[in-house]
C-alpha cells in the first residue's frame, strides 16, 4: 500500500519533445476531468480546447518558463503541479492533479508544500491560484495550507481565486 512516505517530490527537468515521465498523461486526465465537470465532456485529448490540448501534447513548450513538480511513486508519476514564473513578486500554482486511486495520501499537500518552498527560494511574496468552486476538497486543502479567497482576477464564472503570503 502506498503512503506519502513512498512518494518523492521532484522538480521536473525539461525532457524535450517526448514525454518520458508521465506528465502528459497526468495533464490529459486533469483536462478531460475538468471538461466533464464543466458539463463539456470530450472523448479524448484531440477534442480538448486548443489551449489545453497544447499542454498535453507539448508540456515542455507549454510550461517552458514555469517549473513543473512531479510526485513519483518509484518511477511512476502520480501527481503534478505547475508553478508559473514569478512576475511582480507573485507566482501562480496550477494544474494540481493526483491520480484518483492515490488521493487522500498527502500527495497534493506535498506538491503544494514543495511549490511554496520553491516560491520562497525565488523570493516570491505571494502565491495565487484559481480553482473551480465545485472542487471543494481542493479548496479545503488550500485553506488548510493557508490560502484565502480573494477578489477574482479571472472573468470565468464559478472560479474561486485564492492567495497566500510566502
Amino acid at each position: 500500500m502506498t503512503d506519502r512516505h513512498d512518494i518523492s517530490f521532484v522538480r521536473r527537468p525539461a525532457q524535450g519533445p517526448r514525454d518520458q515521465d508521465g506528465l502528459a498523461a497526468l495533464l490529459a486526465a486533469y483536462h478531460l476531468r475538468t471538461q466533464a465537470e464543466k458539463g463539456a465532456a470530450v472523448a479524448d485529448v484531440d477534442r480538448l480546447p486548443e489551449r489545453y490540448r497544447a499542454e498535453v501534447l507539448d508540456p515542455d513548450g507549454a510550461f517552458a518558463d514555469d517549473v513543473v513538480l512531479l510526485a513519483l511513486n518509484g518511477d511512476a508519476a502520480v501527481g503534478c503541479l505547475v508553478v508559473t514564473a514569478a512576475v511582480g513578486g507573485r507566482c501562480e500554482v496550477k494544474r494540481l492533479w493526483t491520480v484518483p486511486e492515490l488521493r487522500g495520501k498527502g500527495i497534493a499537500s506535498g506538491l503544494v508544500t514543495a511549490a511554496l518552498s520553491h516560491a520562497a527560494d525565488l523570493g516570491v511574496e505571494t502565491v495565487c491560484l484559481s480553482v473551480w468552486q465545485w472542487r471543494t476538497d481542493a479548496i479545503a486543502l488550500y485553506e488548510r495550507l493557508g490560502f484565502t479567497a480573494t477578489e477574482s482576477w479571472d472573468g470565468r464564472s464559478r472560479l474561486v481565486c485564492m492567495e497566500r503570503a510566502v
